[in-house]
C-alpha cells in the first residue's frame, strides 16, 4: 500500500467511542451490505456489533479499534482480532472513495507488523468489499462461504 497524508486523523478509539463505531458500522451494512445476506445474516451481523463480549475484549486491549477522525467526528473505523483478521471495516458514506479505508487499514497494517510481529492479514470480505480489498493487494483464498447468513470471501495480505 502506497503512503498518502490525509487530512483526517487515523489512531486507537477511545474507550468511549466504541458506541459510535459501532452505530457507523450498522448505518453503514444497512445502506450498502444488508441487501446482499438474509434476515438470518442481518440479525448475525447487528448480534456481533451488539455482543458484550467484544466490547469488553475491547476494553481489555485484546480487540483493536481504530478510528478514522475529522473533526471531533468520525468518518471510519477498522477492527482487528487475533493475529492479524479483520473483523469490520466501515467508511461513512460521504467519505467513500476518498482515500479513508486505505488510510485505515495502513495504519492497521503497520501496527500489526509493528507492535503485534505478525507478517500476514487476513478478513472475510463482505460482497460489497471484495473490489477495496484486492485494490489493496489482498488475495482470494478460497470461494465465497456463507456462515450464520454471512456472505464472504477469505483473504489475505502478505506484510
Amino acid at each position: 500500500m502506497e503512503k498518502r497524508n490525509s487530512p483526517w486523523e487515523i489512531r486507537p478509539a477511545y474507550r468511549g467511542e466504541w458506541q459510535d463505531a459501532m452505530a457507523l458500522a450498522w448505518k453503514t451494512f444497512l445502506r450498502y451490505e444488508a441487501a446482499d445476506y438474509t434476515q438470518e445474516g442481518v440479525d448475525s451481523f447487528r448480534d456481533f456489533i451488539t455482543d458484550s463480549t467484544l466490547y469488553r475484549m475491547f476494553l481489555a486491549g485484546s480487540y483493536e479499534l481504530i478510528v478514522a477522525m475529522e473533526e471531533n467526528r468520525m468518518i471510519g473505523m477498522i477492527t482487528a482480532r487475533g493475529s492479524g483478521h479483520v473483523s469490520l471495516l466501515f467508511v461513512d458514506e460521504r467519505y467513500h472513495r476518498r482515500g479513508v479505508g486505505r488510510s485505515l487499514m495502513r495504519y492497521l497494517c503497520n501496527y500489526l507488523l509493528t507492535e503485534v510481529g505478525v507478517s500476514r492479514v487476513t478478513v472475510n470480505a463482505a460482497p460489497y468489499g471484495i473490489g477495496f480489498y484486492h485494490k489493496l493487494g489482498f488475495q482470494d483464498t478460497g470461494l465465497e462461504m456463507q456462515q450464520d447468513g454471512i456472505r464472504y470471501t477469505p483473504m489475505e495480505f502478505v506484510l
